[in-house]
């Protein structure tokens, strides 16, 4: 009867310490990272489309411009990136950063390509919101979820579910109604040819949409197969090197067409003033650099996938704040727009929901059995039971 007890305790004894085995700090650590980049996103994202369209508002008027701020503040994370990159040196955890010649090779082209698509993406945004309604454009960037999904397939391996493929259809269908929409409402910016000018908007944010979910998911390819190393310094350096790329791409033909020499008179002729004028466009730099921490962050502690839901939170902030700074009317397709668009949302959320209690419930649990396996094998051999 004493040996038995004495093996229940000990059994009990190996299952309190396999109790101690589960990462919960580190769950709870990425969990608040999740969280910070998660805001990050949202405050970014509105803040800069809505500072965006107050530039084509009260006068700015060059793409080229608008397109710049989305990169051209990389250098204020340059300090961070050292500084954090110094600490991760120190750190007996992370392994040496390999600096042989093709790995450098390799990650400089990887660096140059997605500059090139973030280049090419900041200008088709920047045309879409110059000609469409900031909540006609923040509906049409529903279509990231879509195409994320798509690209997050063949690169991310990522699964269609039920609730996937609803989320699909859904912010496909939003932005589908957005087509029928009323066009002679006085919505369109500038009041030039309105027909023209949404066809031209729609068809660049639309595009640029799928960019974007191609370079998000190539993003976390790259973490996943190339950079190998998952610490904060990695996304600032990735944010730094992949808009100094995407700056150079800008600012060359915003020389070569001469929009350049046209910057002064535009903050002259600027509306509310020309301290105004170097402030939206210092906070739409400042907005965008903080909306690439979040996106990048995201990808690198969850996914691409992730990151573009949570992208996707801002369709019923942009909309409404729209509504109240720049009076534009949220008419019936706009509102079942928006509530279609929500749900895709939810649906998505619901789903890595899902996904992170299975891999949570799976991995802890297969631990706890393996070891109670060797124990009990251990404890059958000891005794002869």
């Amino acid at each position: 009867m004493g040996e038995i007890q004495e093996l229940n305790f000990e059994k009990t004894g190996v299952e309190e310490d396999e109790e101690r085995v589960i990462p919960q700090p580190k769950n709870k650590k990425r969990w608040v990272s999740t969280v910070v980049y998660t805001l990050f996103v949202l405050v970014g994202q509105s803040s800069a489309t809505l500072l965006g369209r107050l530039y084509y508002t009260e006068g700015g008027n060059s793409v080229l411009v608008a397109a710049l701020l989305e990169t051209v503040g990389f250098p204020i994370l340059i300090p961070f990136a050292i500084y954090f990159s110094s600490r991760n040196h120190l750190s007996k955890n992370n392994p040496p950063i390999s600096n042989q010649p093709s790995d450098l090779l390799i990650k400089s082209f990887v660096y140059a390509i997605l500059g090139l698509f973030q280049a090419a993406t900041a200008v088709l945004y920047s045309i879409g919101l110059q000609n469409l309604p900031v909540s006609t454009f923040s509906l049409i960037n529903s279509t990231q979820l879509g195409f994320n999904a798509v690209f997050a397939f063949f690169f991310n391996a990522q699964k269609f579910t039920p609730l996937i493929l609803n989320a699909l259809v859904l912010v496909t269908v939003s932005s589908a109604l957005l087509i029928f929409q009323d066009d002679t409402t006085g919505e369109n910016p500038n009041g030039k040819s309105k027909t023209g000018r949404f066809v031209v908007g729609f068809s660049c944010t639309l595009v640029a949409s799928a960019l974007y979910s191609l370079m998000l998911s190539m993003t976390q390819l790259f973490f996943q197969k190339v950079l190998k190393r998952e610490t904060f310094s990695t996304v600032l350096k990735m944010i730094v090197y992949q808009s100094m790329v995407a700056t150079f791409v800008v600012t060359v033909p915003l020389f070569t067409r001469g929009e350049w020499s046209s910057l002064r008179s535009e903050m002259e002729t600027f509306e509310t003033g020309k301290v105004t004028y170097v402030a939206v466009l210092a906070m739409i730099g400042l907005a965008w650099q903080v909306y690439a921490i979040g996106t990048v962050g995201l990808v690198f502690e969850v996914s691409s996938l992730f990151s573009n839901v949570i992208g996707a939170v801002c369709l019923p902030i942009v909309p409404i704040m729209a509504a109240i700074f720049f009076q534009e009317k949220m008419n019936g397709i706009k509102v079942i727009s928006t509530l279609l668009a929500v749900w895709g949302f939810v649906s998505y959320v619901y789903q890595h929901y899902l996904d992170s209690c299975k891999k949570t419930s799976g991995g802890g649990g297969g631990e706890v059995e393996t070891v109670l396996r060797e124990s009990e094998n251990f404890i059958k051999q000891e005794y002869r039971i």
